[in-house]
């Protein structure tokens, strides 16, 4: 075997021969393809730019869907949570209810239970106030300020709610506007404010002094004549009728709030004033608010036959003196008289106009 093996080692000699020796780190390169054109590389660069643009479509269409997912698993767990709540708390009251019938109640009952709780609460307190060592003079101290108070003060009390009442009883076929010729009325001497529906008596021939003056408007409204201005309906001049807008409640009379709305009258209005049965048509044509002590406002020199009606303001208070003045339209102020000469009206020095009378504090301690 030996020597076969010898044998063709020799016969692979023969048929082969020498090569040069080659070094195995060397290498030789030939070209074989031409480099890519620029038209390739956009068609390379293209597909490239598709496929991204496909993977990131496809990437965040699916983180959408997945959000959507959680989101409408979160939505249906809440919707099932507050349904459970809710069934839960309709088999509450379910028992409740039940139990409050076992126990042979009825809504009514168990508000009567709880008014019942409450007084007992409420009684408990007072009574621990009650046996308070400062109690009783804290109660007598505020009742007797309340009572204090109510004596001074109850006239702008009561004014103000007469304000809103209407305070006269004026009758619709007094409340017509007359023409120029003479309306023979009644005898009694009386005045009417269609807007306020006053209709009350005046009183003429009183004195001008505080005292004559109250007196007279305890039982309607009063004349008050001084010298300039003491004329009567029909006589050229002015003719002054004083009225209570608020006296005190303990007063005497049924006229304490006669005047309590003449602030809401205006120019244009219309008075009617009766006298010895001929009824006078004026119109308001001014309103001025002075003090007590101005009795100069009511006398100066006229053509015309004029009224002017006296109140108190504010309500409540003689503080101030509303004037509302009023000229005559009807029966035609042409044939208005001259004023007569009142040889017993009294002088008005020294005098104010009326007010309202004291209240009872002011009567104990001085006006």
């Amino acid at each position: 075997s030996q020597n076969g093996l010898n044998d063709n080692q020799q016969a692979n000699q023969t048929q082969s021969p020498a090569q040069p020796k080659q070094n195995p780190y060397q290498r030789t390169h030939s070209q074989t393809h031409a480099a890519p054109t620029q038209e390739q590389w956009k068609q390379y660069h293209s597909a490239w730019q598709e496929y991204y643009q496909k993977y990131y479509e496809r990437y965040y269409v699916g983180q959408v869907h997945e959000a959507n997912k959680t989101i409408q698993q979160q939505a249906s767990e809440e919707i099932n949570k507050r349904t459970a709540d809710l069934q839960a708390a309709l088999e509450k009251e379910r028992e409740r209810n039940s139990q409050v019938q076992d126990q042979g109640l009825t809504q009514a009952d168990a508000m009567d239970e709880l008014r019942n709780s409450l007084r007992g609460k409420v009684k408990n307190q007072a009574s621990k106030v009650a046996k308070s060592r400062h109690f009783k003079p804290i109660l007598a101290a505020v009742i007797v300020m309340m009572v204090i108070g109510f004596l001074q003060y109850n006239r702008a009390i009561f004014a103000t709610v007469s304000a809103y009442i209407s305070p006269g009883k004026s009758s619709p076929e007094s409340i017509v506007v007359s023409s120029n010729a003479p309306v023979e009325v009644g005898p009694e001497n009386k005045i009417i404010i269609p807007k306020t529906n006053v209709e009350a008596p005046v009183h003429y021939g009183v004195g001008n002094d505080h005292d004559s003056q109250m007196k007279a408007m305890e039982t309607g409204t009063a004349h008050f004549a001084i010298p300039g201005a003491n004329s009567v309906p029909g006589q050229i001049g002015n003719t002054v009728v004083a009225g209570h807008s608020s006296n005190d409640v303990f007063a005497s009379g049924a006229y304490k709030f006669v005047f309590v709305q003449n602030e809401k009258l205006d120019a244009g209005d219309v008075i009617y004033m009766h006298y010895n049965g001929i009824r006078y048509t004026y119109t308001i044509t001014k309103k001025e608010v002075v003090m007590p002590t101005q009795v100069d406002k009511l006398t100066y020199q006229t053509d015309k036959p004029v009224l002017t009606l006296i109140s108190c303001v504010p309500l409540g208070t003689a503080e101030k003196r509303l004037l509302i003045t009023a000229e005559q339209v009807s029966p035609s102020p042409s044939e208005a008289k001259p004023q007569s000469d009142n040889s017993d009206t009294a002088s008005a020095e020294g005098a104010s106009i009326p007010g309202t009378e004291p209240t009872v504090l002011e009567r104990l301690f001085g006006a």
